[in-house]
């Protein structure tokens, strides 16, 4: 393996000749070129793909990508692209030459085909957080700070969205990192990859709403709110899971029960007051993305008029 020669590189744009180290190599008697990506830069997979693609056409060679380590969850996305890549003493992918060797006892990482709670409640704070400031070049551990959660859980979300390709993540010790779409074009993408869950972990009815407990109304209780929807006799409650569950363990529920009460709590797989805070326009209401992936698949006329509504009023 060799340095590429300077009147090759001359021939990439220049971006290309900042963003990787370019090297000659030959394998089974077949040149080709090995890419390893400089410090400085944090390309998604998706770049890299075009990148190499780019390259292959310019140089007539196939490109092989070099990494001194690699993530399970990365891997694999690379080996579902056919990405060529080396991990020096671990793996040795390059479907063009029908290499595939892996390293022995290693453990395969299985990933969520959709967004993990945590994920889409980062995605969401995203799209509602207008100008962007929430996110915005905070560490994992100012993330967990404002989402009430513990670093290692921001950093399985960052994988999650990492591993759907809807993030780029920069930096070494201190990470960050920030969506590739905005806004509309976030929302419209994750929808239709079908990669947001609805939030509502089960639904709970009571004789009477929990004392001393904020909550937020949800289900066709919210959807009143921000539709010209006449509202339910059924009054709705969003309640984040540990919450409940503190309630539940302290006996704090009066007749609770799956079937019918006065009120319905409804258990929320991440917190609903972190996303209602971006809503001052609207008090003690759910925020309307998770409102609609809540009801989305309702199959009540009145519903789905009111979610159209909802959505097409939506200031994004």
């Amino acid at each position: 393996m060799q340095p590429l020669a300077k009147v090759m590189i001359d021939k990439l744009p220049l971006y290309l000749n900042e963003g990787y180290r370019w090297y000659n190599a030959v394998l089974t008697d077949r040149p080709c070129l090995f890419a390893e990506m400089k410090e400085a830069n944090t390309f998604s997979l998706a770049q890299m793909e075009k990148h190499f693609g780019q390259v292959k056409v310019t140089l007539g060679l196939p490109v092989i990508a070099v990494f001194d380590k690699l993530e399970a969850y990365n891997r694999k996305r690379l080996i579902e692209k056919k990405m060529g890549f080396i991990v020096p003493e671990k793996q040795l992918y390059i479907p063009d030459f029908f290499i595939d060797l892996k390293e022995i006892g290693a453990a395969t990482k299985k990933e969520l085909p959709k967004l993990s709670p945590t994920g889409q409640q980062l995605l969401l704070l995203n799209i509602l957080d207008r100008q962007h400031k929430q996110l915005e070049n905070k560490t994992f551990k100012e993330l967990a700070a404002l989402l009430g959660a513990n670093p290692m859980a921001i950093t399985r979300a960052v994988e999650n969205l990492n591993f759907h390709e809807l993030i780029e993540v920069t930096g070494d010790k201190e990470k960050s990192f920030r969506f590739l779409l905005k806004g509309h074009d976030l929302w419209t993408d994750a929808l239709q990859r079908s990669l947001l869950i609805d939030p509502v972990m089960k639904r709970v009815y009571v004789d009477e709403v929990p004392k001393g407990v904020f909550m937020l109304k949800s289900n066709e209780s919210a959807l009143s709110e921000y539709s010209e929807m006449s509202p339910s006799r059924q009054e709705y409650f969003a309640i984040g899971k540990n919450v409940f569950y503190g309630l539940q363990n302290n006996n704090a529920l009066l007749n609770a029960n799956e079937h019918e009460g006065r009120f319905c709590l409804e258990v929320w797989k991440y917190s609903p007051e972190i996303l209602a805070v971006e809503l001052p326009d609207i008090a003690q209401v759910v925020d309307p993305l998770s409102l609609y992936l809540s009801l989305k698949d309702n199959p009540d006329e009145r519903i789905e008029m009111a979610l159209e509504q909802l959505i097409k009023e939506f200031v994004w």
